[in-house]
């Protein structure tokens, strides 16, 4: 048995299908901005290797 023919931009319904509409998922705020993240990341080895220049310098 065929199916029916839909109309134009209405999209068939198929097992599995993801084209269904859902629910987008809220922004993770600051966890999921890669750039705050660098910019931990330097800052904290930016002190540290300070730290130690400050060190042998200072010997």
């Amino acid at each position: 048995m065929t199916e029916p023919l839909h109309p134009p931009g209405e999209t068939p319904a198929a097992e599995g299908s993801t084209a269904e509409a859902h629910r987008e998922r809220p922004d993770g705020g600051i966890w999921e901005h890669p750039r705050f993240w660098l910019f931990l990341i330097m800052l904290g080895a930016l002190l540290v290797a300070a730290f130690f220049l400050v060190r042998v310098i200072t010997l």
